[in-house]
């Protein structure tokens, strides 16, 4: 997820916490040490509690497609310095896995809990998009949240997914697990296929 750093006056810079909080992992503002949930986009401990972020657009997808289309694209060395072993996934398995590493407070089986899933939110009103469903259909698919017409486009190869509203202007959202979402948003609506 991507934000603009500019809340309640100068520019925050951030890192990550290594805490969780409903299975979503926590940042910290280096200014005031305040803890950031990405999927809610506010502070929920510190000093700025309740502050809120702006979700900018971004895109999750691999790397072969993210080269396909930016052929020019640098990348950062492996080669720190320090021993670690980059091949290694430490959270292999995880993925196919029904168990969460903390548990959420509301929880859906509705799907795996994790599915991957694009999630929007607009006029405060969410709703999910899982991939499972977007992958019986052909992309983009069209849509209404609340009364904005919008596009979710789905390259069944390589698993990205992204929203446009009739502008053609890509709208943030958020890419990742059904578990995840649906903990902090168990209002909200999901898409299906039928």
């Amino acid at each position: 997820m991507v934000f603009d750093p500019q809340v309640k006056g100068p520019k925050l810079t951030f890192g990550v916490s290594g805490t969780l909080y409903q299975s979503d992992m926590l940042l910290y503002d280096h200014q005031t040490e305040s803890l950031w949930s990405q999927i809610k986009s506010e502070a929920v401990t510190g000093k700025l509690t309740g502050a809120r972020l702006k979700l900018l657009p971004s895109k999750h997808t691999n790397w072969a497609s993210w080269k396909a289309n930016h052929p020019g694209t640098r990348v950062l060395s492996d080669k720190t310095g320090y021993w670690r072993d980059y091949d290694r996934d430490p959270y292999q398995g995880y993925e196919t896995s029904e168990r969460l590493m903390l548990d959420v407070d509301q929880k859906s089986w509705e799907y795996h809990p994790k599915e991957k899933m694009i999630g929007i939110e607009l006029g405060g009103v969410t709703k999910a998009y899982p991939f499972s469903e977007l992958n019986k259909l052909k992309s983009p698919v069209k849509d209404v949240l609340g009364k904005t017409p919008i596009r979710i486009f789905y390259d069944h190869r390589s698993k990205t997914a992204f929203i446009r509203d009739e502008k053609n202007g890509e709208i943030p959202s958020v890419v990742g697990f059904w578990s995840a979402w649906y903990a902090f948003h168990p209002e909200t609506r999901i898409f299906s296929a039928k």
